[in-house]
């Protein structure tokens, strides 16, 4: 039924995509322009934003727009109240994705690498500054983790749905961000900066010296934690990703080749070691925030299937979790949320 729903909208609110440089119905726009105003208003809104970039591709572009049409379908009585601008690589118009057919518009980015494209932050910039959008949506992956790009955003006068740079400085650190946490209280696993807090300083970074001491400096300390904490552990880059800079060690001959490896897949990375949790599941918490420091817990999600520590294919609501208990994770995760100020 929900697959025929989203069917439905699909078919029946999926505008026609025109190339860049043509311009939409002007008594169209005063309509939408009309209508959009005076929800603003009504709701206590302080600007209208209509004209949005999707500044990514795939699944997350497609999602994005079928839920904004939804949304103003459902609010505004029509799903063409927002206009959504589709950055479309040589590849994803030859393969005739989705989100570009769902777009009002499309303007053509160069192929390849993202780096080229969806994770260049000039170039979404300027394609956000050349289209006249109101804000960009940089949905997950690609450059949404890039503060340069809310910083570039801001610059040009753009609203970036989604963190600050500070924050995004702040969360995207894990020594960092597990330091945070358990400042705000969230229940952490026995770790190496057991016990450490600070304060979130403006430029999204913590102060040097709590962040210092919740780093392992060399083989001898990360023996001794794990001693502390007990075997199996996992030691940590705090710069990895993707399956890089992380290590699974059961013993101390294990855990003295795991450092070698680590320090030597990243490069001048602090590191730090956790205590493996076996037999565990990988839940998450979703949340948005607005600007005003409100924050909100709508729903979570079971991301446990993965493939070299990379997520395949997530599961919600997270079932398999004791409501109780997940409650409780979802209050922790607000605290920790509004106590940096995020937004998005």
């Amino acid at each position: 039924l929900a697959q025929a729903k989203l069917s439905q909208l699909r078919a029946a609110h999926r505008p026609v995509p025109t190339t860049a440089g043509v311009a939409p119905d002007p008594g169209s726009a005063m309509t939408v322009k009309t209508s959009l105003e005076e929800y603003v208003k009504a709701h206590g809104g302080q600007r209208v934003i209509r004209r949005i970039l999707i500044a990514n591709n795939g699944m997350a572009a497609t999602k994005a727009i079928l839920s904004m049409r939804q949304w103003a379908f459902t609010e505004l009585g029509s799903s063409s109240e927002l206009e959504f601008i589709a950055m479309a690589s040589k590849d994803d118009l030859e393969a005739n994705a989705e989100f570009i057919r769902l777009a009002d518009s499309y303007v053509e980015v160069p192929p390849g690498k993202n780096i080229n494209n969806y994770a260049n932050v000039d170039l979404i910039v300027q394609v956000a500054k050349q289209k006249a959008v109101h804000c960009v949506w940089p949905g997950w992956g690609h450059a949404s983790e890039k503060p340069e790009l809310p910083l570039a955003c801001a610059a040009a006068g753009i609203t970036f749905l989604g963190p600050t740079a500070p924050v995004m400085h702040a969360l995207g650190d894990k020594i960092a961000s597990t330091i945070l946490a358990q400042s705000s209280k969230v229940p952490c696993i026995p770790w190496n900066g057991e016990g450490i807090t600070a304060e979130i300083q403006s430029d999204g970074s913590i102060p040097k010296e709590p962040f210092k001491k919740a780093c392992l400096q060399s083989y001898e300390e990360a023996q001794a934690c794990a001693k502390r904490i007990g075997y199996p552990v996992v030691l940590k880059a705090s710069e990895g990703g993707g399956g890089k800079g992380i290590r699974k060690c059961t013993n101390d001959e294990e855990l003295k080749l795991g450092w070698e490896q680590v320090t030597a897949e990243v490069v001048g990375s602090p590191i730090f070691m956790m205590q493996l949790c076996t037999g565990a599941r990988h839940l998450e918490v979703q949340l948005v925030g607005d600007e005003y420091g409100n924050c909100v817990a709508l729903i979570g999600r079971d991301c446990s299937t993965q493939r070299r520590f990379q997520k395949i294919f997530e599961e919600g609501p997270p079932t398999i979790a004791d409501k109780d208990d997940f409650r409780e994770a979802e209050k922790a995760a607000q605290r920790l949320s509004m106590s940096v100020g995020y937004r998005g």
